[in-house]
């Protein structure tokens, strides 16, 4: 659906697992076998990775300002499960939060999330406004303002809907 490019560090992940889901046909890349290659989750992770992926999305409509499109359990409560580790490389002495053991894909989330907030650029991980789309997005407008995951396909959408809407 978008043009922009990937959202930086650990959260490409987390935008790749929100925009497993196109909203406008349906379509789930969790119903593949190579969809869920992708996000290194097996057929069996898929109702917790749809649970995680919907969280995320309430998560980056709230940095967007816009209400939940759904209830969903508290994305905390889910990060809260995933056992986290730091990590000090002894090459550089520098040091991240890294998934324990084998990683699930929640510890994953959990771990670039950590990184974001580090890196300050949580806050600009978003959802797009078009209640049709919700595509995750990085915002990086100069204003921390953007709405929609392309200006040319939902902003021009939402455009035309208020243009239309003056002239009745």
């Amino acid at each position: 659906m978008s043009e922009r490019s990937p959202a930086p560090g650990g959260l490409e992940l987390v935008e790749a697992l929100v925009n497993t889901l196109d909203l406008e046909t349906g379509a789930d890349s969790l119903d593949t076998g190579e969809g869920r290659a992708r996000l290194g989750v097996t057929e069996e992770d898929v109702p917790a990775a749809r649970e995680l992926r919907e969280s995320l999305r309430v998560a980056l409509l709230a940095h967007a300002g816009h209400p939940p499109h759904r209830p969903v359990t508290p994305l905390g409560e889910l990060l809260a499960a995933a056992p986290l580790v730091v990590t000090v490389d002894p090459a550089d002495g520098s040091a991240a939060l890294t998934p324990a053991g084998e990683g699930s894909l929640t510890a994953r989330v959990a771990a670039a999330v950590a990184q974001a907030l580090v890196a300050g650029t949580w806050s600009r991980f978003k959802a797009c406004e078009a209640a049709d789309c919700h595509w995750a997005y990085y915002d990086r407008s100069p204003a921390g303002r953007g709405r929609w995951c392309s200006m040319q396909v939902c902003g021009a959408r939402a455009k035309m809907r208020r243009y239309r809407a003056k002239e009745s």
